[in-house]
């Protein structure tokens, strides 16, 4: 009899990269891709990984074809996950300089209790709420205020009803709310920065620079 599969990964890398000018899943990273470095991390701590990517790229990439919009590439990953995983983590191919010590985390805090668990940092701004006309309506308290990362975990049965109604959000943490799940926040890093912009990139290209170098001493 085969093990069960407790631990599975889906990278999501699906998009066009409207907002950065083409696939940023794509750009060189020092010696490896953006998306092939998510990749490798994952699977330095998960029983298997689902990657996520357009459509024309799936055989190339030996992946999943994403969907229209992030929640519907999600839903084309745990498509092919399989049904006996017990922790199901969701991470963004943008945000290659997660560590394996962050994924540890979020798979702790689910084991030890919780329906989700999510990275996240203090916000260090204040934070204005604004109408459609530009007038502030309100300014939350910062304490209680937490910028989210991936990756996510999930207890599997728990991230797949949340998903079951097709619901769309900006991570999968708020559908697993909307639910009425527990959702733990566990400290982020700073280094997990998400790829959004050219200079995104430059900047992670530094990082990874200087920290060979570092070990090279």
């Amino acid at each position: 009899m085969s093990r069960p599969q407790e631990v599975w990964t889906v990278i999501v890398g699906g998009g066009s990269g409207q907002r950065y000018g083409r696939p940023k899943q794509y750009e060189q990273l020092d010696d490896e891709r953006v998306i092939d470095r998510s990749r490798r991390i994952a699977q330095a701590v998960s029983d298997g990984v689902v990657l996520v990517v357009p459509a024309a790229d799936v055989e190339r990439e030996s992946g999943v074809a994403g969907g229209e919009t992030r929640s519907a590439s999600v839903r084309a990953g745990l498509n092919a996950v399989p049904e006996d995983a017990s922790i199901i983590c969701v991470h963004d191919a943008a945000r290659p300089l997660a560590s394996e010590q962050l994924y540890r985390s979020v798979i702790e805090a689910v084991r030890a209790g919780a329906d989700a668990a999510i990275p996240g940092l203090p916000v260090a701004d204040t934070i204005k709420v604004v109408d459609s006309a530009g007038r502030v309506i309100d300014t939350p308290d910062r304490s209680t205020l937490f910028a989210v990362q991936t990756p996510q975990a999930f207890l599997g049965p728990v991230l797949r009803a949340a998903h079951a109604g097709g619901g769309e959000a900006t991570d999968d943490a708020a559908l697993v709310e909307a639910a009425g799940g527990k959702v733990v926040v566990v400290t982020g890093e700073a280094n997990n920065r998400k790829i959004t912009r050219p200079d995104d990139l430059e900047w992670a290209r530094r990082v990874v620079t200087e920290g060979r170098a570092h070990i090279d001493r």
